[in-house]
């Protein structure tokens, strides 16, 4: 990697920081926020997953599009959507307004990661393309850090205060990216004619008769439950252990901090010394086990132990099935990685709908439904995953 595209992708890096910050900042609040107004676990669910499906049809759109314009415009663009879904979200006072925030917010903001990606692609060589998408997923590692201890720690004051924070960092990422950061898709090279890519439904469904279409099953199964944990963990938090929002931050900044920590040291070695199906199966079993631990911890630095570990269970879960996947692609890497992607959206949809309407049912069901979905993992692994390509 040369100095020029070096120095390029540390500027999209620390751009990213500053969003991932700003990110990080409000998710312990939405579960506060929605109390507030009087609403419900199911109302929470609808949230979260409200930007989810929106991300999901039109990430696609925005990365056609920055085919045809260049990277930085529509880069540019997601940073002012996110900032005025922050914004929004922050001087709401009504329900059908955070709902409104959340859209603007899955509509527009979702041009940055599709956008950031596509920057990586067109400034590095295949050799060099692994370490610049490592220095992206460091950054958002990073945001999702200190974001939500930040955040819990000053919405115990206001709860509108770290929105507000948020869209002036992104803001201040606008900035940054507008002055410094050259556009990386020169003129000839842009696409001049061809439809916009969209949304396959079709695709995703003559995948799952693939050599990999088990492995895509399995990526929405993990993201399903995964969401029942992070989508309801605030309300769950406040109301069967009494936290505020300065714990809730700071046990999702534990999340974060072992998330990115499992990426970094443990995944490599692991998959070098026992391969990704082995992994796959004690990470499900043990996924299954940390559901019922969360619900059995009552204390503070009980429930931190549970949630951390519990986390590293997912984190090596997901990774080592989409390596598992780039291992058994027959359709091309670019192909199965959007594959996977999609299909971790889908749970990311599904799962806190799922997740905020059963809570409002019983507070433990959540959980309890989260223990069964990887336990019925763990069995179909047995059978049908192998190291074997």
């Amino acid at each position: 990697m040369n100095a020029n595209n070096r120095r390029q992708i540390t500027i999209l890096s620390f751009t990213l920081v500053v969003v991932m910050v700003g990110y990080g900042m409000v998710i312990p609040l939405f579960p506060f926020y929605i109390e507030k107004m009087g609403a419900s676990g199911g109302h929470l669910g609808l949230l979260i997953s409200t930007s989810a499906l929106l991300e999901l049809l039109f990430g696609p759109v925005w990365g056609g599009i920055s085919d045809r314009t260049g990277r930085k415009p529509i880069l540019l663009l997601g940073l002012v959507g996110y900032g005025l879904s922050s914004l929004l979200f922050g001087l709401s006072t009504q329900l059908w307004m955070l709902f409104a925030s959340r859209a603007l917010s899955g509509v527009l903001s979702s041009a940055t990661a599709t956008t950031a990606l596509a920057y990586i692609s067109d400034s590095t060589s295949e050799r060099d393309r692994g370490g610049g998408m490592g220095m992206l997923g460091a950054a958002a590692g990073l945001g999702l850090i200190l974001g939500p201890a930040l955040g819990g720690w000053l919405g115990g004051n206001s709860l509108s205060l770290p929105f507000f924070l948020a869209a002036a960092s992104s803001l201040m990422a606008l900035v940054l990216a507008a002055l410094w950061l050259p556009e990386s898709l020169p003129a000839e090279a842009r696409q001049r004619e061809g439809r916009v890519r969209t949304v396959r439904v079709s695709e995703w469904w003559h995948a799952l008769g693939g050599p990999v279409g088990l492995l895509l099953f399995m990526l929405f199964l993990v993201s399903f439950a995964l969401t029942n944990f992070e989508s309801i963990f605030g309300l769950y938090a406040a109301q069967k252990l009494g936290y505020g929002p300065e714990r809730v931050g700071t046990i999702l900044a534990v999340v974060g901090l072992v998330s990115t920590l499992g990426k970094a040291i443990l995944i490599g070695p692991l998959t070098r010394r026992w391969g990704e199906a082995p992994i796959i199966k004690v990470s499900l079993a043990a996924s299954a086990a940390g559901f019922v631990i969360l619900l059995l911890a009552t204390t503070y630095p009980t429930v931190l132990l549970a949630t951390g570990v519990f986390i590293l269970s997912k984190t090596l879960l997901r990774t080592v099935i989409i390596s598992l996947a780039s291992k058994r692609a027959t359709v091309g890497q670019g192909t199965t990685m959007g594959l996977s992607n999609s299909f971790m959206n889908l749970g990311r949809i599904a799962g806190p709908i799922w997740a905020g309407f059963i809570f409002d049912v019983n507070i433990n069901y959540p959980y309890l439904s989260g223990a069964v979905i990887m336990f019925i993992g763990f069995l179909i692994s047995l059978v049908w995953v192998s190291q074997e390509s």
